[in-house]
């Protein structure tokens, strides 16, 4: 299965409810420091609504939740990688995305045969507070290389403007966060991008 080269990720099932009908195709909820009945029924939402839009979900970290709900793909960082129970989810036939910044990281990242690997962040970014630099086009290059055909998302300071250089450099899919969300139009932002990628 092909993942769309566009790939938003958004913090409630309210943004993916709202910006579906536009025609996104691959979306991620990334859902922080809330109750699990909170974030049980976010995923319950967008779990129903992308099924009506075609879309593929794609839940961060919970994924005993994702289970429970029959979700079938699950985004994980290093840091979810150390407590998530992998035989679990691998019996449960769930598709994962990793996250992955250094070459230690890819190895571990590489040796789960995930249906993705993410680089970030390829610019500075504002949404979290990283250890990491800015990882930068050639980074993207040098890591595309060693996913070979598993699919390379780029994350991190993500624009319109700065998809193309990030496909010209090797990524496979681009991520966007805030370059939707604090803008003033995110409809307009999002139809930009879909323009861009398609």
């Amino acid at each position: 299965m092909t993942l769309d080269r566009f790939y938003p990720i958004f913090d409630s099932a309210d943004w993916i409810v709202r910006m579906l009908p536009l025609g996104i195709k691959l979306v991620q909820l990334r859902m922080k420091d809330q109750p699990d009945d909170i974030i049980r029924e976010h995923i319950k939402r967008a779990k129903s609504d992308c099924a009506k839009h075609g879309c593929t979900l794609v839940v961060n970290d919970h994924w005993q939740t994702a289970i429970d709900l029959g979700c079938d793909f699950i985004h994980l960082g290093q840091e979810d990688l150390d407590i998530a129970d992998m035989a679990k989810i691998r019996s449960a036939n769930l598709r994962i995305g990793l996250s992955t910044h250094d070459d230690d990281e890819l190895e571990r990242a590489l040796s789960f045969d995930p249906a993705y690997v993410a680089l970030g962040p390829v610019y500075p970014t504002i949404l979290k507070k990283m250890k990491w630099t800015e990882q930068g086009l050639e980074r993207v290059t040098v890591w595309k290389k060693r996913v070979g055909n598993t699919p390379l998302v780029g994350i991190g300071g993500m624009s319109v403007e700065r998809a193309a250089g990030v496909f010209d450099a090797g990524a496979d899919i681009v991520s966007a966060v805030t370059d939707i969300t604090l803008h003033d139009n995110p409809e307009a932002r999002v139809q930009q991008w879909l323009a861009a990628t398609r």
